[in-house]
């Protein structure tokens, strides 16, 4: 990762909180302090609530209730793999001068090393040159041959390291779990719904120009058709953190579904912002996420409680030295991103051979993070007000509360893909109440989806924290619809009705 903090950063719409459960991924043991998550990973879909929703069309499993599997394609990628690939970096390293600088013998057979095995998969692969580099050398861009080319997914790592050492977690590590994810997808050679492009950057750590001189020879049409760039830089720290760039982003959804599966309750990769290869896509008007495991800063004692490691210590003591060898590294990190990458390019790319539809995420902006658009909301509804905590982040949508007679609306209008057989709504509710009735539902919330009421909640279900509320709404394929929340009480006792982490996933 580069050094020295770039300024300015896009804005982009957010949604978080997926509710598909993924399929059981291995984990493989870490040297490090890092805690172990019990195999099988799972997201779960429903927890034990006080009391059923009231509504026939609420689907809200009886509490307690263990989480549901719904199998995903996604393949496990294999660690030992990509530790094969990072011992010959370091090999390479170790064989010309110690380091893999760009320009310098090590990138160029750093280069050769990645473009031999992604031809013999398959891969159309070019080399560019990067002529305004500081020190001249090439990025190289591997494409598989399926899917629209208008329609294109893109994963990127720079390949360079600094002079001071072989650059294994900065930046073989993300290098190598790419080019693992690219032969795993070449060898199962699934139907592809977009067009998958994978990138491996040079002069990264002299300023991000690599990556720059690529998004500037791009014309506007072709910038256009990169729907994402997911960049993946440092990811097996060994006092490592679970980062995600633009964390709250629909483009990060994919990739915080996974590492919500396993638990980690990932975090906003501060450090990283404009320090890494999505700026230059960031600052080209493309959305942009990935993951980073963090570099000199210092891991908080709160992160080290719910991650393990060592607190006030820095996520990789050997940045930017030369200890920065295949020792370097977490295993138990560096897998949990090469898995989640795997998940990640399987939900946006891949299909399951049968056509027709173009799933994913409809909702915008569905942690509320980034203001209030597209959502229209009565006044004060979309808050980050202490007074109630959102379940992520700083915002959420609250409802009521008022103690007296009030309505207050919250609605996006969505289309749901026609030719999906599959749809989705998922929201975590917060409910308290000041109300002493335990038989009389005084004070409301009811979800609709155009002039359909979905389910409602009450007083009557208040309970401290958070619940996971999923409702099938497959019928709507092919509908442009509006999804309004409506809270209403009556004059006196407030009831609170917080609404956080709102997704509509089609498929």
């Amino acid at each position: 990762m580069r050094g020295r903090t770039l300024s300015a950063r896009i804005a982009l719409v957010v949604c978080t909180g997926m509710t598909l459960t993924l399929a059981t991924q291995s984990l493989a043991a870490s040297p490090s302090a890092l805690p172990a998550v019990a195999a099988p990973p799972a997201v779960a879909v429903a927890a034990a609530a006080p009391a059923a929703p009231v509504g026939p069309a609420a689907v809200e499993p009886a509490a307690p209730a263990a989480p549901v599997a719904v199998a995903l394609a996604a393949p496990d990628i294999s660690i030992a793999n990509v530790q094969a690939h990072l011992t010959q970096f370091n090999s390479i390293a170790s064989s010309n001068g110690g380091n893999r600088r760009a320009g310098s013998a090590g990138y160029t057979a750093s280069v050769t090393y990645v473009k031999t095995r992604l031809q013999a998969a398959g891969y159309t692969v070019t080399e560019q040159r990067c002529t305004s580099c500081t020190y001249p050398s090439n990025n190289l861009i591997a494409e598989w041959p399926g899917g629209p080319a208008d329609q294109v997914v893109m994963f990127g790592a720079h390949l360079d390291g600094v002079s001071a050492g072989p650059g294994i977690n900065d930046n073989a590590s993300g290098s190598a779990a790419l080019l693992e994810n690219a032969l795993v997808l070449a060898a199962q050679d699934p139907t592809m719904t977009k067009r998958v492009r994978f990138a491996w950057w040079t002069d990264e750590e002299q300023g991000l120009n690599g990556s720059r001189f690529y998004v500037n020879s791009l014309s506007a049409t072709q910038r256009g058709y990169i729907k994402g760039y997911y960049n993946f830089d440092m990811v097996g720290s060994t006092n490592g953190g679970y980062f995600i760039n633009r964390l709250s982003s629909t483009t990060a959804a994919p990739l915080k579904a996974y590492w919500d599966s396993l638990g980690l309750r990932p975090e906003e990769n501060v450090e990283g912002q404009g320090r890494s290869d999505d700026y230059p896509f960031q600052q080209a008007g493309i959305p942009t996420s990935g993951y980073a495991a963090g570099a000199s800063a210092r891991k908080t004692s709160a992160q080290a409680t719910k991650w393990g490691g060592t607190a006030n210590a820095a996520y990789d003591p050997c940045y930017h030295r030369s200890c920065d060898t295949t020792a370097n590294i977490s295993s138990t990190v560096l897998n949990r991103a090469a898995d989640g990458i795997a998940y990640a390019l399987w939900q946006l790319a891949v299909g399951d051979g049968t056509g027709g539809c173009s799933g994913g995420q409809v909702v915008t902006n569905g942690g509320f993070e980034s203001g209030s658009s597209p959502w229209t909301a009565s006044s004060g509804v979309i808050t980050n007000s202490s007074g109630q905590p959102a379940r992520t982040g700083s915002w959420k949508a609250w409802l009521d509360g008022r103690g007296r007679s009030t309505t207050h609306t919250l609605a996006q209008t969505v289309t749901l893909p026609a030719g999906c057989t599959a749809a989705t709504l998922a929201f975590w509710l917060h409910i308290d109440t000041a109300e002493t009735t335990r038989t009389t539902a005084y004070d409301r919330l009811t979800v609709r989806l155009g002039t359909t009421t979905l389910a409602s909640w009450s007083n009557l279900d208040a309970a401290s924290g958070y619940f996971p509320r999923t409702l099938d709404v497959g019928g709507y394929a092919g509908q442009t619809v509006t999804l309004t929340f409506t809270g209403t009480e009556d004059s006196s006792l407030q009831t609170s009705f917080v609404v956080d982490d709102v997704t509509l996933q089609v498929g």
